[in-house]
């Protein structure tokens, strides 16, 4: 078991896409991201929830960091060159006491199911005592889908 990649969850986008019409907004600040260690494996097609396996294990939690999370602000969604970027305020908490985080779970906290919408490896164990826990998100934003052939 353990976190080998970053990425998208398809069960969620294709709830978004199909006739089941989920109605996830990228742009709203209510999406959570929780903590997990390496003891997950992610499978990016068929889990489809914070809470459900696997994420419903092994979470890392503590000081300034509560389980299930904390919100992620700054969101946007837009165009650019032919691809959609989400973007985010980079994450930052003071204080943390946190042992083995391996990846993010960002989730839709707003809608009933808490769908997943994508997780972040971070390719090593980090660990903090009475400091900050940063994420930095990439110069091209959380993610882009590049919708050009």
């Amino acid at each position: 078991m353990a976190i080998t990649a970053s990425g998208l969850y398809v069960a969620t986008f294709q709830d978004v896409l199909d006739t089941t019409q989920l109605a996830l907004d990228l742009d709203v600040e209510t999406h959570k991201g929780a903590l997990f260690s390496n003891s997950i494996t992610p499978n990016f097609t068929t889990d489809t929830a914070y809470g459900v396996a696997p994420y419903d294990a092994n979470e890392v939690s503590g000081t300034n960091w509560p389980a299930g999370g904390i919100a992620l602000t700054g969101t946007t969604l837009a165009a650019s060159s032919g691809a959609l970027v989400f973007d985010a305020t980079d994450v930052s908490v003071a204080a943390t006491t946190l042992t083995n985080a391996r990846g993010y779970l960002l989730y839709a906290d707003a809608l009933a199911g808490n769908n997943t919408i994508l997780l972040v490896n971070f390719g090593a164990d980090y660990s903090t005592v009475n400091g900050t826990f940063s994420i930095v998100w990439a110069a091209g934003g959380v993610f882009a889908l590049d919708l050009t052939p």
